[in-house]
């Protein structure tokens, strides 16, 4: 039999990626069209753009567990295929109700794509070194496909009708129902594993209105139904966590996460992409509202960042292989603050140069982060849960997205109102930078240019104060990483799980094997002594390190909240 190459198949995987995150920007340009076309209320228009978000951010756990369950090329083709078919329904939509809807199917497609192909690397990639830069390349694509959508989004605009937008999926999708099968391994489900359908009820009753909350505090402030759906998604999700509790087979091992390393990798990367997705907000709205740019000239000077960290993501993984993960983290992290701080102390109202370099910084730096981050997550979880912890990371990933947006961005808009003098234009003019620009077409030329020039300033001055804070927290959290990823021996320099040691050391390797053989043998004959369970706790064998026969050290296995071994005698 012919063995698939594992970087063909990458190709593969990171197809549907590149898709399903186009699919969160590429409506940016589109909005005018479709309005004029479905004629949708304020409220609809809003729903056509946040229920795509909303839907694949609640279904990401279910869908990552539904693919350990069924089999992760399965899922990923079914989803391709739904994906397709929404797609269909969504070009052709005669109302806004069947955009919505259709919107709607796209996420719960979307949520089916984005776990089973991040636990399919787990599976294609047996080497560590060669899964670091895989996940590095997946992870850039997905990074690259928010930021190509509105340019696509655009050109396809120029020359055909709306719904070409939603047509662009299709061949993609496609032509992975046809290589999928070829290239993709089909043997990776967990036989005897039960999805917990309350589990994923209760999941996606959590996300939804804590979501759904996040973003009307990002766009209206403080209002009772954000309020009202911020309080039931925390309960909901309470409820979900009693529920992961008291059951044999969790949609999330609690366990897992709350392992030091483990837990501290998801909340880094919820904090990455809180730091990511907000300022790609304020740097799009600085584009087109302070230096005037057309949505098209503004998507396409965004590309610039783009190409610098197309090659930091795999320049991550060689470097990690050299000095281990927490650094690499941790600099990213450092990285993207100093980004955040040329942001905030070198923009004005006119300074281009110093948006693109610090939103260079910023993504490079954190892109070079999440990758190591979903490294180690897909690394460290067992095999069978595969799809379950990569559904985790990406869920932490849309709620840190939802949280720098609302955080923020209202920090922008408290200082704006602070700065903008209110007497030069009252009511909405007064609240945000697009609502004095919006004012000022109405006022005579020139009052309107000192609106507008006082608007930009002010807009100028809440970009810095978000900055600065941005950089404080991503400062703090570098700080964290190096203290909370250490490893076993203390020193913050050490790998996650090793991987990123040579693997020409054998004489290491090959003694820290005889050690962890006879601690493990030790504590196994201590507890038959004594009677007790032959299961012995992993966190009594410190500095545990498993090791694979090629002499590369690694912890794939470090998560497993036990450690057995037969009751055969040594």
């Amino acid at each position: 039999m012919v063995r698939r190459s594992p970087w063909i198949a990458l190709t593969a995987l990171c197809l549907p990626m590149l898709i399903v995150s186009m699919d969160v920007s590429v409506l940016f340009f589109a909005v005018p069209d479709i309005a004029a076309d479905l004629a949708p209320t304020p409220e609809q228009q809003l729903w056509i753009f946040d229920i795509y978000g909303l839907v694949l951010a609640g279904l990401l756990l279910t869908m990552g567990s539904m693919a350990d369950r069924i089999g992760h090329r399965r899922l990923l083709l079914i989803g391709a295929a739904a994906f397709s078919g929404a797609s269909l329904v969504a070009a052709f939509a005669s109302s806004a109700e069947m955009l919505i809807g259709a919107r709607a199917l796209l996420g719960i497609a979307g949520a089916t794509l984005m776990p089973s192909t991040l636990a399919m690397i787990r599976h294609v990639f047996d080497d560590p070194a060669a899964r670091a830069k895989a996940v590095a390349a997946w992870n850039a694509v997905l990074a690259g496909g928010v930021t190509v959508g509105p340019i696509i989004s655009g050109l396809l605009l120029e020359h055909f009708w709306w719904g070409s937008v939603f047509l662009i999926n299709v061949p993609f999708m496609v032509l992975l129902l046809i290589v999928g099968p070829l290239l993709l391994p089909g043997d990776t489900a967990v036989a005897g594993k039960r999805v917990d359908v309350l589990s994923g009820v209760l999941a996606l009753g959590a996300m939804l209105p804590v979501v759904y909350g996040i973003k009307r505090l990002a766009a209206d402030g403080w209002s009772v139904s954000a309020g009202v759906a911020l309080a039931v998604g925390v309960l909901v999700a309470v409820g979900f966590v009693m529920r992961q509790l008291r059951i044999d087979d969790p949609m999330v091992d609690l366990g897992l996460l709350a392992q030091r390393r483990f837990g501290t990798s998801i909340a880094t990367n919820l904090i990455c992409m809180f730091a990511l997705l907000s300022n790609s907000i304020v740097v799009t709205q600085y584009l087109q509202s302070v230096l005037g740019y057309s949505p098209l000239k503004a998507a396409l000077w965004s590309v610039a960042p783009s190409v610098v960290v197309g090659a930091v993501a795999p320049l991550a993984a060689v470097v990690s292989s050299r000095v281990g993960r927490p650094p690499v983290i941790a600099g990213g992290l450092l990285l993207g603050a100093s980004g955040f701080a040329v942001l905030a102390a070198f923009t004005g109202t006119e300074s281009l140069i110093s948006v693109l370099v610090g939103a260079t910084l910023l993504a490079s730096g954190i892109v070079a982060a999440t990758s190591m981050i979903a490294d180690y997550v897909v690394g460290v979880a067992p095999v069978e849960r595969a799809g379950a912890t990569s559904g985790l990371l990406e869920t932490s990933s849309e709620l840190g997205g939802a949280l720098g947006i609302a955080i923020l961005g209202s920090i922008v808009t408290a200082v704006f109102r602070m700065d903008f003098p209110a007497e030069l234009v009252g009511g909405e003019g007064s609240r945000s930078l697009a609502g004095a620009l919006a004012a000022a077409q109405h006022l005579p030329a020139e009052h309107a240019a000192e609106v507008v020039e006082a608007a930009r300033g002010a807009f100028v001055d809440g970009l810095s104060a978000a900055a600065w804070t941005g950089a404080g927290i991503l400062v703090a959290t570098a700080v964290a990483v190096m203290w909370m990823l250490r490893g076993p021996s203390g020193r913050a320099s050490e790998d996650l799980d090793l991987g990123g040691r040579r693997e020409d050391d054998l004489s290491t390797v090959v003694g820290a094997v005889d050690q962890l053989d006879r601690v493990v043998v030790g504590a196994v004959t201590d507890a038959r002594a004594d009677n007790s369970a032959q299961t012995v706790d992993a966190d009594a064998v410190a500095g545990c390190e498993v090791f694979d026969k090629s002499g590369a050290s690694h912890g794939d296995n470090l998560n497993r909240t036990d450690v057995k071994r037969q009751s055969t005698n040594p």
